[in-house]
C-alpha cells in the first residue's frame, strides 16, 4: 500500500518530494518503452506529459498533422483535430487540459482543449496574426502571437480575452515555452541574441537567466523551481542547462564526449532531454553532467535516433513523452518511457510516522 495515496494535507509537498528523492538512481531500474504510434498513421510524435496521458500529433498519409492524445497506448489514441481545421498539433498537457495550436482560416491560432477534438478553444488573441500555445499548468496557458511586426510571448487563463503580453520592454522577440504554477520561461531577444528567460505573470516580471560568457540561450521548461533548456558555450555547442531561477544558478548538463545536447523537461530532481553522441539519444539526468541515462538503450536497433521531450507522474510511476526516428520505416514514431516509483524507504516511512504522530497530538 502506498503511503501517497492515504495522505493529505501538509505532509503532501514532503512526500511528493520524498518519492521523487527515491528515484535517486533512475539506472538501476528498467524503463519500459511503449510505441504511441497509431495503427495506419504516416508518422507520430510526442511532446507533453500530464500524468498518464500524452500529447503530441500524428500524420496521415495526407502529410496533414493533427493534434494527439493518449493514455499510454497506441489503442488509446484520440484525434484532438477540431472540426474544420485542415491541421493542429500538441505541445503541452496538465490536468485535463492540452495545449497547441490549430489552423483557423489558413492561420495558426493558439489553441486550448480538454481532452476531446469538441471541446477545442481558440486562444488567438485579438490584434493577433498568428499564435502558438506550448504549455499549460491546468489553469492558465504560455505561448507565443505575432502582431504583424513582433512575436510576443504570451499567458492566458483559458479563453482569448484573457491574453497577456509577456513580451520586455524593448524586446524585439520573445516566446513563452513552459509553465508551472506561477513560473513561466522561454526566450527574449537581448542585444540580437535570444536569452533563456523567465516570467511571474508580466512583462515587467522579466528575468534574463542567459549565463555569463553565453550569447545565445533558451528555457523550455519548468516545474514551477528548476528550468531547463539549453545554452550555447564558448566553443559555440549546444549545451543542456538547469536553472535555479538565476542566470548565476546555472549548471551545464552536457555528458563528457557529447556534441551537443537539449534538456526539455524537468520533474523534481530529475531533467530529460537528448545528448548526441552523434546521433540524438533520448535521456534523462539528476543534475549533473555524470548522471546522464540513455533511454534509448531501451529501444531496438529499427531507431536511430530519438528525444525525450518532457516527464510525469501520477504517483505511482514515471512518464517519460518523446519520439524516435524509425530508420527500418522511415518515420519518427510517438514513445513512452515508462518506470514504477519506488515504495518510500523503511527510513522515510519512520519520518512519516512521526509527522502523523506528531499531528494527532496537536
Amino acid at each position: 500500500m502506498r503511503v501517497s495515496k492515504r495522505l493529505n494535507g501538509v505532509l503532501l509537498p514532503f512526500l511528493t518530494g520524498l518519492f521523487l528523492a527515491s528515484v535517486a538512481a533512475p539506472a538501476s531500474a528498467a524503463w519500459t518503452v511503449t510505441n504511441l504510434h497509431p495503427l495506419g498513421e504516416q508518422s507520430s510524435r510526442g511532446f507533453g506529459a500530464a500524468g498518464a496521458q500524452q500529447v503530441g500529433w500524428t500524420s496521415s498519409s495526407f502529410g496533414q498533422n493533427h493534434a494527439s492524445l493518449w493514455s499510454g497506448s497506441a489503442g488509446s489514441w484520440v484525434d484532438l483535430n477540431p472540426a474544420g481545421s485542415i491541421a493542429s498539433e500538441a505541445f503541452g498537457a496538465s490536468g485535463s487540459q492540452q495545449v497547441g495550436w490549430a489552423v483557423v482560416s489558413n492561420t495558426a491560432h493558439a489553441s486550448l482543449w480538454n481532452s476531446t477534438a469538441g471541446s477545442w478553444i481558440d486562444l488567438d488573441p485579438v490584434g493577433s496574426q498568428q499564435s502558438f500555445a506550448q504549455a499549460t499548468n491546468g489553469t492558465q496557458q504560455v505561448g507565443r502571437m505575432y502582431d504583424g511586426t513582433t512575436f510576443r510571448a504570451s499567458l492566458w487563463s483559458g479563453n482569448a480575452a484573457s491574453w497577456v503580453d509577456l513580451n520586455p520592454s524593448g524586446s524585439l522577440e520573445s516566446q513563452a515555452f513552459g509553465i508551472s504554477a506561477s513560473d513561466q520561461v522561454g526566450i527574449a531577444e537581448v542585444g540580437g541574441w535570444t536569452h533563456a528567460s523567465r516570467w511571474t505573470g508580466s512583462g515587467a516580471s522579466w528575468t534574463n537567466l542567459n549565463p555569463a560568457g553565453s550569447q545565445f540561450s533558451r528555457a523550455l521548461a519548468t516545474d514551477g523551481t528548476q528550468q531547463v533548456g539549453f545554452a550555447d558555450e564558448s566553443s559555440g555547442t549546444v549545451r543542456a542547462a538547469l536553472w535555479s531561477g538565476t542566470a548565476a544558478s546555472w549548471v551545464s548538463l552536457n555528458p563528457a564526449g557529447s556534441s551537443q545536447s537539449e534538456a526539455t523537461g524537468v520533474l523534481g530532481n530529475i531533467q530529460v532531454g537528448y545528448a548526441a553522441t552523434p546521433f540524438q539519444h533520448a535521456g534523462l539526468w539528476e543534475g549533473t553532467t555524470g548522471s546522464f541515462v540513455d533511454l534509448h538503450a531501451y529501444l531496438s536497433s529499427d531507431y536511430m535516433q530519438s528525444t525525450a521531450q518532457s516527464i510525469s507522474s501520477d504517483g505511482s510511476n514515471l512518464y517519460i513523452a518523446g519520439y524516435a526516428f524509425n530508420s527500418v520505416m522511415g518515420r519518427d514514431e510517438a514513445m513512452l518511457w515508462t518506470q514504477p516509483i519506488p515504495e518510500p524507504t523503511s527510513a522515510a516511512l519512520l519520518v512519516v510516522g512521526g509527522m502523523l504522530a506528531m499531528r494527532r497530538r496537536r
